[in-house]
């Protein structure tokens, strides 16, 4: 079986303002995050985006806006040898719908655990709001929580130490 590292998007991936992040001029990658990430993949992590853009169903910005955000992060992790083994978004809001894929719900991160044979118990989910923590436990994962947009190497090194 394989371990993994689930990753929240804003606030612990990329800057986070406070509001919605979907243009790609406003997409800035967190320090050390690349460099963190690259160490949990050398250190045999799968690593897996699980992010609520809820934007998309109050029309505020489209999928497409999403997924060149995606593409760009997976481009630039690409340059230091670092993938993405997935990433999984729930386009859905609470005022709008009920879903079962937006956290603190755990389906996103249930489905990745199927699919690519992971073992949740030495797994983790690294998130900055306590949903993610949540959705993580819910899925049998360690939810870490961390600040928002807090530099993640002291976690990275609690991970890769244990």
């Amino acid at each position: 079986m394989n371990k993994a590292v689930f990753l929240d998007r804003d606030g612990v991936i990329n800057f986070d303002p406070g509001d919605y992040t979907f243009r790609l001029e406003e997409f800035k990658i967190n320090e050390g995050v690349i460099r963190n990430l690259k160490r949990l993949h050398e250190n045999g992590f799968l690593l897996i985006l699980i992010t609520n853009q809820g934007g998309i169903s109050k029309q505020i910005y489209s999928s497409d806006h999403v997924e060149v955000i995606h593409i760009y992060l997976a481009d630039e992790l690409e340059k230091e040898n670092v993938q993405l083994t997935e990433i999984y978004y729930c386009p859905h809001h609470s005022v709008n719908e009920n879903c079962i894929c937006r956290k603190p719900n755990s389906l996103l991160i249930e489905k990745a655990i199927a699919r690519f044979d992971i073992d949740p118990e030495k797994s983790y989910m690294i998130g900055d709001k306590m949903r993610d923590v949540e959705a993580a436990e819910k899925a049998g994962v360690k939810g870490i929580k961390v600040g928002l947009n807090e530099n993640i190497e002291k976690y990275v090194d609690q991970i890769i130490n244990k």
